[in-house]
């Protein structure tokens, strides 16, 4: 009997998905613990994340197509925009603009699919651009500033990331070929940045690289598909997926004393506290019109 059956004593599907989020929480705080460049980093990073998917998922296979390749593109853009607004800015900034993508996939969503925008959605976009603007006010610094765009593309991509993954129905390929191949692809990019200060590393940046890798993008990543295919719910996915803005400041904070603006916390409160609201009704408006059809 699988851990999805309810059996006394098997473990529940949700607990990979948290413990998914747990690890993901985690990349702010090394990422800011190593002194090596965004590039420098994300080479070593995105090769051993690249391996640790590919060995766990091998029997998946590697096949590819055009939907998957477009994908891992976006994917490997998402990865380095946000290695980059986290070495720039806050911790906090970086990963509460990162969440942004949820409205860029509210306002897109249903021209691909051809349906009616709803008041609800509108207004979550409101709420969230109202939330992202705290972000660009008080004193910033410059890098801050590129910092925060940096983040916001960063969120763009990931929904145009997300998008693809939906449109994506074959079963014929592996579900993590677009993060092994836009891993590779960024490794690729990014190597001539790590050969020239490979030189310069320290067992700590070694460490730092090796962790991030394997566990914050490989071990996470198996967690969360694993938790899905075992049956949690799209909506349980949704709310455990939101552990990651809220841990990774705090751990950031703990590790290295990072305190974000009052105008941050208030802005990633306002962008949280809206898309988690919309997710929960969507999904009960989803339950309650499948019932009535039923």
């Amino acid at each position: 009997m699988t851990a999805a059956s309810g059996k006394p004593g098997s473990v529940s599907p949700i607990f990979f998905v948290v413990v998914a989020a747990v690890l993901f929480s985690t990349g702010g705080l090394f990422i800011k613990l190593t002194s090596i460049s965004a590039y420098e980093l994300s080479f070593g990073r995105s090769l051993v994340g690249a391996i640790t998917v590919a060995l766990l998922t091998r029997r998946a296979g590697f096949r590819i197509d055009i939907l998957t390749l477009v994908g891992a593109i976006f994917y490997a853009a998402l990865l380095l925009l946000f290695v980059m607004a986290t070495k720039l800015t806050t911790a906090a900034n970086a990963i509460f603009l990162q969440y942004t993508a949820p409205i860029y996939v509210l306002l897109v969503e249903p021209l691909i699919f051809k349906e009616r925008y709803r008041l609800r959605d509108l207004l979550v976009v409101a709420c969230c651009l109202a939330g992202m603007g705290l972000f660009f006010v008080g004193q910033l610094r410059v890098e801050d500033v590129a910092g925060n765009l940096a983040a916001l593309v960063s969120g763009l991509f990931f929904a145009i990331f997300t998008l693809l993954l939906r449109r994506s129905r074959t079963t014929t390929i592996n579900p993590a070929a677009p993060v092994i191949y836009g891993n590779l692809l960024l490794a690729i990019c990014t190597a001539p940045a790590f050969i020239s200060g490979a030189a310069e590393l320290t067992p700590k940046d070694v460490a730092i690289i090796l962790y991030l890798g394997i566990f914050q993008i490989g071990v996470a990543y198996v967690f969360f598909t694993l938790g899905i295919a075992r049956g949690v719910r799209s909506l349980d996915a949704g709310i455990a997926g939101y552990i990651e803005p809220v841990l990774n400041p705090l751990w950031v904070y703990m590790g290295v004393g990072e305190q974000p603006s009052p105008q941050a916390l208030a802005g990633g409160a306002i962008i949280i506290t809206a898309v988690l609201a919309h997710t929960v009704i969507s999904a009960q408006r989803r339950a309650a019109e499948g019932a009535l059809e039923g």
